[in-house]
């Protein structure tokens, strides 16, 4: 029995040293497995618990390592490494609070271990951050709250919480892939983490990938029935989606106020959701041209780009109302931007055409000094043209006056003989530069039949 009881300890020894050498030789997975051996032979023995405890934690397997711990201060309460280890697991998973306790329990044991020291403030910084988080979130400054949980996880890089909210927090401020990146890395480890699976569907949700979403919302609720940011997420996408499609049913159909209203309705459902939104916004401000509401139509289309800067539908919709509104500049800036952002034909046509009728826009409108609509016919021309060039100004008038009316009678000539002329009117129209053309025509008119009035004749004798 003696001699069985010797051969026990050997091995133990031999399984307890082999472990130390590998554990040197920074082999962890080797280590592990020998101090389980020596677990195995001595179950009663605190510091192979302590030693196990350590490689487990250089494997990143600091839930296992915890136990570990834990089964070694049991065992022995005044093991002061087996304390330091617990304070260290539950400090990377980010119970400060009860790491602090284990540090503090260190320094009772060895009151100068300076190791404990540092670990008790990097536990009441963690402390500290976490609070600020919270204070954060509930002002909704998710710039702080990713800040503290990037500080706090330099001491607590095992704490799935705070990186769930620092991932939740990236989401908000619109940083999808590393939101992503973040919960990715979380259910690779544990694939039923619902807050994990969670921050995935609110990512695909603002990006406005609504179905694959609620699949990820589904799913966080099968792993944690009780989440509620889950149950109300997965519901403001179902109805966002529904009211969205029906808002397209109806535009589709022809019912612009109807559409005008599902629209407006699927706007109050989630403020946060700015993809979303920002098509919306679009949306309406189409139906808004489409129901002749173009300052409206301007309103939403701004408010879209402004949700969405990259939004191209938005800036194209936005600049045709500008042309309807004959608002070319603005036009043109719009359409300046999208084809700065994509080089197509079709985008291409659009900013010439525009920077077109911003030029005719400049010049003299020949059709307004006659006084006739663009559509007016030859006949119509002429007689608005007889009707101005008819104009008497009396001899008693103003030399500045007088003055005045002689350039509006130029004007007159100079539109009449433009615009009575199909092949300079079509020119015109088409916004080429009819200067070299039309020469100095400001002193002449025509009769009826293209014989010149003269000054006097157009302006009467007063």
């Amino acid at each position: 029995m003696k001699l069985t009881s010797t051969v026990f300890t050997v091995f133990e020894k031999s399984f307890k040293e082999q472990g130390n050498a590998y554990y040197i030789k920074k082999d962890y997975s080797e280590a592990f497995n020998y101090y389980t051996k020596a677990i195995d032979m001595c179950p009663k023995n605190a510091s192979y618990y302590g030693n196990r405890a350590a490689t487990l934690m250089m494997l990143s397997r600091h839930r296992e390592a915890l136990e570990d711990s834990q089964q070694a201060v049991r065992l022995d309460d005044t093991f002061m490494k087996g304390h330091l280890r617990e304070g260290k697991c539950h400090l990377s998973l980010g119970n400060a609070m009860a790491a602090s306790r284990c540090f503090h329990r260190v320094l009772e044991l060895e009151p100068d271990n300076s190791q404990a020291q540092q670990e008790v403030k990097n536990a009441d910084s963690v402390l500290e951050y976490e609070k600020m988080a919270e204070l954060g979130f509930e002002k909704h400054d998710f710039r702080m709250v990713v800040f503290c949980m990037d500080r706090a996880l330099e001491s607590a890089s095992a704490c799935h919480r705070f990186k769930v909210l620092k991932a939740e927090c990236l989401a908000m401020l619109g940083r999808y892939p590393e939101a992503q990146s973040v919960a990715s890395d979380i259910l690779r480890m544990d694939s039923t983490n619902g807050d994990a699976l969670y921050v995935r569907g609110l990512c695909l949700y603002y990006e406005d990938c609504i179905d694959k979403a609620v699949q990820f919302f589904v799913q966080a609720l099968r792993m944690a029935p009780d989440h509620e940011k889950a149950r109300l997420a997965c519901r403001n996408a179902k109805a966002l989606k529904a009211k969205k499609e029906d808002g397209n049913k109806a535009f589709k159909d022809g019912n612009y106020d109807a559409a005008y209203e599902l629209y407006s309705e699927a706007l109050t459902i989630d403020p946060n959701n700015i993809k979303t939104n920002a098509k919306l916004f679009c949306n309406r401000g189409t139906v808004g041209s489409k129901l002749k509401k173009i300052d409206q139509a301007i309103e939403d289309c701004t408010k879209a780009v402004k949700l969405d800067e990259t939004y191209i539908k938005a800036y194209l919709r936005r600049a045709q109302c500008y042309m309807d509104k004959e608002e070319y500049d603005e036009a043109v800036r719009d359409y300046e931007k999208v084809y700065q952002t994509e080089k197509t034909k079709e985008h291409k046509h659009l900013l010439k055409n525009a920077q077109l009728e911003l030029k005719k826009s400049k010049r003299k409108d020949y059709y307004k000094v006659l006084g006739v609509d663009k559509n007016a016919t030859e006949d119509e021309i002429k007689k608005a043209y007889r009707k101005r060039a008819l104009i008497r100004i009396s001899i008693s008038a103003s030399a500045e006056v007088q003055k005045e009316e002689e350039k509006k009678f130029k004007e007159v000539g100079e539109a009449f003989t433009v615009l009575s002329d199909p092949k300079k009117k079509s020119r015109y129209d088409s916004g080429h530069d009819l200067e070299d053309d039309t020469g100095n025509m400001g002193g002449e008119g025509w009769r009826s039949a293209g014989e010149p009035l003269s000054r006097e004749e157009g302006r009467g004798r007063g």
